[in-house]
């Protein structure tokens, strides 16, 4: 009987160790989402593990992913903090979760296709490849040791341009170059050496995190009503619900199981939803899954799910580590400004490389209106007002996809 528990112990130990390192692989992209958007880093540690948990409640338990801070929503939330302040944009971001969820219904009752008929790739490419180059100004200011809205220069242009390009570098380096787990972590990487050569450069100050307790309870805050910012937001939740879809085949192929029919996309476009919806309640960014985290799995061939009930369990006791969350708000603005500049350039390659793969030619006249009015509309700023409801930029330019797509009609084939 003690040689059971002891095996049993044992066993919970090493898959606790592996959810540790699991964590780690995704914590330098967990926690670069709030300290872009203003967002507090230990509540986004908190409904990261929270969320994992609740996906793997709806899903049975079945599926080895982590979720974690969402990348597609970093535009639409830094707009509007800006704009609406937490509360107001964690009502829209709510709602983004909730848009899941009617489409999990979709597919329990039309099958996945039917994402394919409404979110055809010539709409959810050029959504995305906003996204990504309406934040590039961003990206810029901030590597030149400005303020993301480039008003204030917090740092010396000279001495910013060097800690961001040596933060981008390494980025780049460890992902092009490193082996087993520095190809997994090449953010927390390009971090932490941006990191060092500011403390050397003198520009990081310490002082918040001698100052903060040891253990705190994360600052959460809660959702406002805000119908501006449901409007805004909700159409930005069309690109990742279809990259979810991609997300499911990436770990189905590398654990060899078919998601997609068991638990079933329905019930893990779900969890996703729900994970994002109770992350809003509490203040976090919206919850995706990662592929780190699925690069990490194909890695150690760790494929029980049981491992990322660690992982999250160890993500919402760290939560509650108050120093953490203030030396995480001591990095300096230079050194995310450079991991930024490759970020967002990566989330608009994504974007043209699903427009590739889907093999559209953007030179046909329907596809050229819908994609161009799309990029228009989206880095443009087109705004649509009715007394003092306004819909604009990302959202507007989502909804008018979708409408287009499914208005315009069908080119004709060309005789030969």
């Amino acid at each position: 009987m003690v040689s059971i528990s002891n095996t049993e112990y044992s066993f919970r130990l090493k898959d606790s160790l592996v959810g540790a390192q699991m964590l780690f692989v995704a914590f330098g992209a967990l926690v670069l989402v709030p300290l872009l958007t203003g967002l507090n880093p230990n509540v986004a540690l908190f409904t990261a593990g929270a969320g994992t948990l609740l996906f793997q409640l709806v899903t049975k338990r079945s599926v080895p992913v982590f979720l974690a801070s969402s990348f597609a929503f970093i535009a639409p939330i830094i707009h509007g903090v800006q704009t609406w302040g937490i509360p107001g944009t964690m009502c829209g971001l709510a709602a983004a979760g909730l848009l899941y969820a009617l489409l999990a219904l979709l597919i329990k009752l039309q099958g996945p296709q039917i994402l394919e008929r409404v979110l055809p790739s010539i709409v959810t490419g050029p959504v995305i490849m906003v996204i990504g180059l309406i934040l590039a100004p961003v990206a810029v200011f901030m590597a030149l040791g400005k303020t993301g809205d480039g008003s204030i220069q917090l740092i010396p242009q000279g001495p910013a341009m060097f800690i961001s390009m040596i933060s981008l570098g390494t980025t780049i380096f460890a992902s092009l170059m490193g082996r087993g787990i520095v190809k997994l972590i090449p953010i927390l990487l390009g971090i932490a050496v941006g990191y060092v050569t500011s403390i050397l450069f003198g520009y990081v100050d310490f002082s918040p995190v001698l100052n903060a307790p040891w253990i705190a309870v994360p600052a959460f805050t809660f959702p406002e009503w805000n119908l501006e910012a449901i409007l805004f937001i909700v159409p930005v939740a069309i690109a990742p619900a279809i990259e979810h879809v991609g997300d499911v085949l990436a770990i189905g192929s590398v654990t060899n199981k078919n998601y997609l029919d068991k638990p079933g996309v329905h019930r893990t476009l779900l969890g996703d939803g729900l994970a994002t919806s109770f992350a809003s309640m509490l203040g976090g960014p919206p919850n995706t899954t990662y592929s780190e985290v699925t690069g990490a799995v194909a890695l150690t061939k760790a494929f029980n799910p049981g491992i990322m009930t660690w992982a999250a369990i160890t993500a919402m006791a760290l939560a509650f580590v108050g120093k953490l969350g203030a030396l995480l708000q001591t990095i300096p603005v230079p050194v995310m400004g450079g991991i930024m500049i490759l970020l967002f350039g990566a989330i608009v390659v994504v974007g043209m490389n699903s427009l590739v793969r889907a093999g559209k030619d953007l030179m046909d006249p329907r596809n050229m209106a819908i994609v161009a009015i799309i990029l228009v509309f989206g880095i443009g700023g087109m705004a649509f007002h009715a007394g003092e409801f306004t819909i604009k930029g990302i959202g507007l330019a989502g909804i008018i996809g979708v409408v287009l797509n499914l208005v315009l009609p069908k080119s004709k084939p060309h005789k030969q």
